[in-house]
């Protein structure tokens, strides 16, 4: 089975997720992997041997659509780094998203510290 994995980051985040991801790429590499626009460029960039799919950016619906993907079952798990210091004018989404994460009881990481524990866990067996 094909594990699927939504990737996003706000902007002072994208960074950090992109380390995060390149450190746990040859677990990623045979996965399925969802991104909002933005976050799908930068890691695209500095991981151009893995495919990546991408919605739109999240503040134009990236995030409910990425939503609408975990409650429709089409996610195992949600790697959001979310800027906790940075006003969003979306917050609504966000909140929305992270909901949707707890009510169809997919894991999920916000930083470095949970994905770094999170991403290795999905594959033991």
């Amino acid at each position: 089975m094909v594990l699927t994995f939504a990737f996003i980051a706000h902007d002072r985040k994208k960074l950090e997720l992109r380390d995060c991801f390149a450190r746990h790429h040859r677990l990623l590499s045979g996965c399925r992997i969802i991104c909002t626009a933005n976050t799908g460029k930068v890691i695209r960039d500095a991981n151009p041997d893995v495919e990546i799919s991408c919605v739109k950016s999240g503040p134009v619906g990236g995030d409910q659509q990425i939503g609408a993907l975990i409650a429709t079952e089409q996610i195992d798990a949600l790697v959001f780094f979310p800027d906790p210091l940075t006003p969003m004018p979306h917050d609504v989404d966000v909140k929305a998203l992270l909901r949707l994460a707890i009510v169809y009881n997919i894991p999920f990481a916000l930083n470095v510290a949970s994905a770094d524990l999170l991403l290795p866990s999905l594959f033991r067996k």
